[in-house]
């Protein structure tokens, strides 16, 4: 599969997380209208709800991304930083979600703010992908040992970013996401 046939949905609004969604299940599933949905169920009673943009124009949490994994039968597991992502079992992992410091653009002109940016990176036939909506493509990182010595990964999982692990729920409940430890043998 070449970059043009890999699924990528380019950066509207503040739909980053949806983008991110799409994006990891490589194909379009989830829309503003599904995730104000998610939203509303997450937050009943509020007025002002708290996992999106009070603008409406997106900025969903980390909550919304979870819910709309689960409603596929995904979980989403928060990757401890403290671990090396060598200990990763990739072939267990659907793909990855991040979320990273992003600068605050008007036009050409950017400014001195940062926000919050989703973005994902999905293994398509044999090669990972960056899949930030925020790229004019996908970017091809290369296969499993470029990724997980990457500085891609070691760079967006700084101290300041957070890594989700998208995978089947039957792989969270029994941990096989993660090589097990030499050390306990």
């Amino acid at each position: 599969m070449s970059e043009g046939e890999v699924f990528h949905e380019k950066q509207r609004l503040e739909l980053c997380a949806i983008h991110a969604l799409n994006n990891v299940l490589q194909e379009r599933v989830f829309t503003k209208e599904t995730a104000d949905d998610i939203c509303k169920r997450l937050a009943p009673q509020c007025v002002m709800n708290p996992h999106r943009s009070v603008l409406g124009t997106g900025n969903y949490d980390v909550n919304v991304i979870m819910a709309a994994l689960q409603s596929r039968g995904l979980a989403a597991v928060w990757w401890d930083k403290r671990r090396s992502v060598q200990n990763l079992c990739l072939d267990k992992i659907q793909g990855f979600i991040l979320n990273v410091p992003s600068r605050v653009s008007l036009g050409f002109v950017s400014l001195p703010l940062r926000r919050r940016h989703w973005l994902a990176v999905r293994e398509v036939n044999g090669q990972f992908y960056n899949l930030d909506s925020k790229l004019k493509g996908p970017a091809c990182i290369g296969g499993e040992t470029e990724l997980s010595k990457n500085v891609f990964l070691h760079e967006n999982i700084s101290d300041i970013a957070e890594m989700l692990l998208v995978v089947q729920k039957e792989i969270d409940d029994d941990g096989t996401w993660l090589k097990p430890d030499e050390t306990r043998k």
